[in-house]
């Protein structure tokens, strides 16, 4: 039988096949991409904020993190914490809570500081802050000023290590006092008069800053 002029050789019937497979491939890809995008699309993704809060790195006040009685110098072994762990710390907080500040509290107990010699923190604290004079050189006058003085030992040793060594960049650091007004499990009803270990304590706190609004 003679073969007409019309027909399409065999060979040429493979192309709807491979069209077809291109089709399904461009397909999948583009919803594999859309799953991918999906998150950034509605707000999500790397940028999104960690739903959990940061942790609060809690400092006793004992053993070899103790603090002398009435002063703000920092005991070595603390010091020898911050360089080891607390860098540390701070670091994957800052990187896994997208924070860029660190607050350190600074609480005490009630028991009077048992020297009667005014504060002098009016005159020294800027100073001190700026490292235009040791810590040791401010003499507080009451709980409120050692837990500042404390906090602000704290920080003045992460602002050290950052500047000497690169490391926690982008940090920022503040030093707050509590005194004795904030209990370690935030309750007033247990409030004691005197010494008490339990309520000295320094508290690291992880957060971000944000714009500022003025009331009206």
């Amino acid at each position: 039988m003679p073969r007409r002029r019309d027909a399409a050789p065999t060979e040429l019937n493979v192309w709807p096949a491979f069209a077809d497979l291109m089709s399904n491939l461009f397909l999948i890809t583009s919803l594999l991409l859309l799953v991918f995008i999906a998150p950034y699309l509605t707000g999500g993704g790397e940028d999104e904020s960690p739903k959990d809060p940061p942790p609060i790195i809690v400092i006793q006040d004992t053993g070899g993190f103790r603090f002398p009685s009435g002063s703000a110098r920092l005991p070595p072994s603390l010091s020898s914490y911050i360089r080891a762990s607390l860098v540390v710390q701070v670091e994957r907080n800052a990187r896994d809570y997208r924070i860029d500040l660190v607050e350190v509290i600074g609480h005490t107990d009630t028991q009077p500081l048992g020297f009667e010699a005014a504060s002098n923190l009016d005159l020294t604290l800027g100073r001190i802050a700026a490292n235009q004079l040791p810590i040791t050189g401010a003499r507080p006058g009451s709980n409120a000023d050692l837990g500042l003085l404390r906090a602000l030992a704290v920080v003045q040793e992460l602002r050290r290590i950052q500047k000497s060594t690169g490391r926690m960049g982008g940090l920022a650091f503040h030093a707050y006092s509590a005194a004795q007004l904030v209990p370690p499990n935030g309750s007033f009803s247990n409030l004691t008069e005197g010494a008490d270990a339990s309520r000295r304590r320094i508290e690291v706190r992880f957060t971000r800053s944000g714009p500022v609004t003025n009331a009206s």
